[in-house]
């Protein structure tokens, strides 16, 4: 397995307003100067972390999942982020993973914060989404799913080709010699508060070190249209749990490349993952 090289952007959104993000995350994608195999924006990043799905929702094939074709295809880039989709009259906060063809998984949010009203406006989502880049097996998770560590749990399988989207699940008849763990990247992206941004950056790396594998997380700053603060704290976490980069307060465009190496020997040198319990989560 190669290095992984991974843009996280992290901005102060304009609140609702999808022509003014769409243009400035453009022109910050195209200026990104290192060879990267990963870009990462933040959830519901064409809007904020709106609950008026009813007039900023899109189908998937409205301007917004175009403009993440056209981006990821003009920069030879996998792009992700979170966006307000409606599909068959319900709305779903989902993220789209966009490969430069234009071929997409999605994810749809599994916990909706009730806190703010979410489950009122969008339907959860029952399926996750473990995609491939560069040979790494990438789980992609939606911001206050960080709380919530059995549906981010490793579950041990056998190895397989990397693919592009799909659960994976223990196969019938795999004896734990032949298994290895489900995933390498854990990516959570978010509009977390400020005001619980311990809670953010505790989770991160606790995520890391149960799960033993990288985990990034990608969160917004300023004010939002509630007057609610955020203070990006965007990060990236080793699989000891030791925090590689970190990101307060200000907008920023970090690029890092993740080691296979390093991953490799923390699975090996502490392989806590073969004693993991298998379970199933009902839909």
């Amino acid at each position: 397995m190669p290095p992984l090289t991974i843009t996280l952007i992290q901005p102060d959104l304009r609140w609702e307003d999808k022509a003014a993000n769409l243009a400035r995350f453009g022109a910050q994608i195209d200026a990104i100067s290192e060879k990267t195999h990963l870009v990462i924006l933040p959830e519901m990043f064409s809007t904020g972390f709106s609950m008026r799905p009813e007039a900023l929702a899109e189908p998937m094939s409205g301007p917004t999942v175009a403009w993440m074709s056209q981006t990821a295809a003009r920069k030879k880039v996998i792009l992700t982020g979170s966006l307000i989709i409606e599909e068959k009259g319900r709305y779903y906060n989902r993220l789209i993973w966009m490969l430069p063809n234009g071929q997409y998984g999605i994810y749809d949010k599994r916990h909706r914060f009730a806190y703010a009203g979410e489950h009122e406006h969008y339907t959860a989502g029952h399926k996750r989404l473990i995609a491939s880049v560069n040979g790494w097996k990438v789980n992609l998770l939606v911001c206050y799913d960080l709380r919530f560590p059995v549906w981010s749990r490793q579950q041990l399988q056998e190895p397989l080709e990397p693919s592009t989207t799909g659960l994976a699940s223990l196969p019938p008849g795999a004896t734990p010699g032949t298994l290895e763990p489900e995933y390498d990247l854990l990516v959570y992206v978010a509009n977390w508060p400020e005001r619980r941004n311990h809670a953010w950056k505790t989770l991160l790396q606790a995520r890391a070190i149960e799960n033993q594998a990288y985990v990034v997380g990608v969160n917004r700053v300023g004010k939002d249209g509630n007057n609610i603060y955020h203070s990006g704290d965007s990060m990236v976490v080793d699989p000891l749990g030791e925090v590689l980069y970190h990101a307060p307060k200000e907008e920023s465009i970090f690029t890092c490349t993740l080691q296979p190496e390093k991953l490799e020997e923390v699975r090996t040198r502490f392989p806590f993952w073969q004693d993991a319990d298998q379970f199933t989560i009902e839909p």
